[in-house]
């Protein structure tokens, strides 16, 4: 495949590699006969680099090895869901991705050399408090990457490029892993456990002997392509529909002076060559050939949809790509994909720092594996439907995990529609206690679980009786908020965390991934809340708090 891409990924991502062997820094030394890692993680593509940042902020030593010399090039996937931007802020990169990026614009049909009808293809939707991030988010995927990359530096997180993941080994202790760099020499690292984020065409689930099954698509190629355009307008997404059925659009990409554009002519065999992109473009729109005055990226792709059989095995998971490929219709796969990391990226914290048990991580499968499954229904339906409309029910916000084993909800007639244990932990302006103003996104924003009390509990009472209290927790682990009571932490000014979290006295449990692992009633709240932390992160204070009293089952 030819292609011609003049967007350099910055210095940084082609020098500062951190290599296998530990030094006092906490990077690595390629010299070093200490080749360990807590976690190996194979692809930097959005998936690995999200897992790597949430490690890194968590102490956490992980290397990612990514089989290109440089960052994968190409607009690709451009669509960040308000979910995904709720992510992006937790991880500390959304300001620089909302700075880089924008809103898509309105589609533009043509016929004839002129415009005959258009359309907001993505609905537009006000924020609201408990969704300050309300509409997909445009950004090319060679940015993303950059953004996630620089983060990642900024933590001190570790990757390798030019390194290529050949073949591993495991035990009950861990992952042994061969390591092939760019010139040919090999090294072997220990892992405790590695993350595939390789790719649909995953080396490392290939290897497990995991299968993939999935509905079957419209076989047609796609030649993707980004491209610098003269003479059309930046306002719109521009679509040429072809009487034989294909199509030609061509896409404005924010931040940049250029276009992505989708060619797809069943007329015509696929081809990435500068030559026959401006060729294909020509021959579908109004544009003269000489208008398409660059090629910058091209590629070929294929529609497929398959979910990976399972996503764990012994020591090693399946995250992104691998675990499951969808058609692009409805913007979904990246998102599922970061979000994969995000999910994993906690519980093994937990379990390599916090003491939690190894069981913690089946949760991971058990959480994820159903949303890719219905995520994957959804964006099948809407490729086979060839519909434009894309509405807030693809934002993600309605993600949930009510029927996991780490779910608790312990209240009583808690009504259908009001808030419940295993969802999204909802964001509401509010002060702090000195009047600043603030939001409950700013108190969760971390790698800890975040306690939030809301009125009069046991966990905030005038005179704490004895056993109320929680123990002393490291900050790390556990944070306390206090709304309303004697001393509390935030002020529901304008009632936004009542509208959100109710009025009766409560005790959330946030996990750091931003979903309610508990919600309890102000009675024996304490207790309920070291039965919680008991089994995400066993200590002795939890066990001996238990005995302050009786907690109820989960339901």
């Amino acid at each position: 495949m030819e292609l011609n891409n003049v967007k350099d990924v910055p210095s940084a991502a082609l020098t500062h590699e951190v290599t296998p062997g530990a030094t006092p820094d906490g990077t690595f030394d390629a010299t070093s006969d200490d080749t360990s890692v807590d976690v190996l993680i194979a692809g930097a593509g959005p998936t690995g680099l999200a897992l790597g940042i949430d490690l890194a902020r968590r102490g956490i030593r992980a290397l990612i090895v990514e089989r290109q010399d440089r960052l994968s090039q190409g607009a690709r996937g451009t669509g960040l869901q308000p979910r995904t931007q709720e992510v992006y802020d937790d991880l500390g990169v959304l300001d620089a991705v909302r700075a880089a990026g924008g809103l898509y614009p309105p589609r533009a049909t043509w016929e004839d050399g002129r415009i005959v009808a258009t359309h907001e293809m993505l609905e537009h939707v006000d924020p609201t408090p408990s969704t300050p991030h309300s509409n997909a988010w445009m950004i090319p995927q060679w940015r993303n990457l950059e953004l996630l990359h620089e983060r990642l530096w900024e933590l001190d997180g570790s990757i390798l490029f030019g390194t290529e993941l050949i073949d591993f080994t495991q035990d009950s202790d861990g992952v042994q892993a061969r390591l092939r760099r760019t010139d040919g020499s090999v090294r072997t690292l220990r892992a405790a456990y590695l993350v595939a984020a390789d790719g649909g065409r995953s080396t490392v689930r290939k290897a497990l002997g995991i299968g993939m099954s999935g509905p079957s698509l419209t076989p047609s190629a796609v030649v993707l392509s980004d491209v610098a355009v003269d003479g059309l307008d930046r306002d719109h997404w521009h679509s040429w529909p072809l009487p034989n059925g294909g199509f030609v659009t061509l896409l404005p990409l924010a931040g940049t002076d250029h276009f992505q554009c989708f060619t797809m002519d069943p007329d015509r065999e696929p081809d990435t060559s500068p030559e026959a992109v401006r060729d294909r473009i020509a021959a579908g729109t109004h544009l003269a050939r000489d208008q398409i005055r660059e090629v910058l990226w091209a590629s070929v792709y294929r529609p497929k949809a398959a979910m990976a059989d399972r996503y764990r095995t012994g020591r090693v998971f399946l995250a992104g790509d691998a675990a499951h490929i969808h058609s692009p219709a409805g913007g979904q796969g990246l998102n599922t994909s970061v979000q994969d990391g995000y999910n994993l990226g906690w519980k093994l914290g937990q379990v390599l720092r916090h003491g939690a048990p190894d069981a913690l991580l089946d949760s991971y499968e058990t959480e994820r594996r159903p949303i890719a499954a219905r995520i994957l229904d959804t964006s099948t339906r809407l490729h086979r439907s060839r519909s434009m409309r894309r509405g807030k029910d693809l934002h993600q916000l309605d993600i949930g995990y009510p029927d996991s084993p780490l779910t608790r909800e312990l209240r009583e007639d808690v009504p259908e529609d009001a808030l419940h244990a295993g969802d999204r932990a909802p964001d509401a302006p509010c002060t702090t206690a000195d009047g600043t103003p603030t939001h409950l996104f700013d108190a969760f924003r971390g790698p800890h679980f975040t306690l939030l009390a809301l009125g009069d509990t046991a966990l905030n009472p005038a005179s704490p009786p004895t056993g109320s209290a929680l123990p002393p927790t490291d900050p790390a682990l556990l944070r306390t908020v206090r709304v309303g009571g004697p001393s509390p932490d935030l002020i529901d000014t304008d009632g936004h965390i009542a509208n959100a979290y109710g009025t009766a006295p409560a005790v959330f449990l946030i996990r750091p991934d931003g979903y309610l692992a508990l919600a309890a009633p102000a009675e024996n709240a304490a207790a309920h809340v070291a039965a919680s932390l008991a089994h995400l992160a066993p200590s002795a204070h939890w066990e001996a708090r238990l005995g302050a009293g009786t907690p109820q089952p989960a339901r």
